[in-house]
């Protein structure tokens, strides 16, 4: 059980039996009453974002959370198919779990996968991906109205904005928390 003092960004919490982590938490000491926690939290498996204020001394579960290192495979119909490396155990996840991480899920990548009570329930890419960039305008000198960029389309189908000196075919390093492009990459 974790208490209110235990509070913290970051913190996987529990509560009604759902994962949430908090995004946000503030000790309040009023100079009257009793002091609080006004926090906001995120579910794990849905996604909302909630807001509650719990009193000081209250207390919530700490969450059955596990994280394996997996590699992504394949897709398969609405689900996406991943490897644990030391048993070979293959878990299926439904798209709706993963969506912010699709655009830049390349095959064989190894990604953290989190598991609730031995269910899969989201994954965490690494910080930077190297994919190739497949499509692509060319660059025109002095077309720099738009700040010397261009979108440009990666391997795994996401778009993204480029400097205008990168051609088809080159590979570039991705920043997958914002989706940015950081540098040309090497392969």
């Amino acid at each position: 059980m974790y208490s209110t003092q235990d509070f913290r960004k970051n913190l996987k919490i529990e509560i009604d039996g759902e994962p949430y982590v908090i995004v946000e938490c503030q000790h309040v000491k009023p100079g009257k009453g009793v002091a609080f926690v006004k926090t906001k939290y995120k579910s794990l498996i849905t996604g909302r974002v909630l807001e509650n204020n719990f009193r000081s001394g209250d207390t919530v579960g700490k969450p059955d959370l596990e994280i394996r290192e997996m590699e992504y495979l394949y897709k398969e119909e609405d689900k996406y198919v991943f490897m644990d490396q030391s048993n070979y155990e293959q878990v299926h996840i439904e798209e709706d779990f993963i969506s912010e991480a699709v655009p830049f899920l390349k095959d064989n990548i190894e990604v953290e996968v989190l598991f609730h009570r031995g269910k899969p329930i989201s994954i965490e890419l690494p910080t930077f991906v190297v994919l190739k960039v497949v499509k692509s305008d060319p660059g025109v000198k002095g077309d720099t109205a738009q700040g010397g960029t261009k979108p440009a389309t990666l391997e795994t189908g996401a778009t993204i904005l480029v400097p205008l000196y990168l051609e088809e075919g080159e590979y570039v390093r991705v920043d997958t928390r914002t989706g940015e492009f950081v540098e040309r990459a090497k392969v």
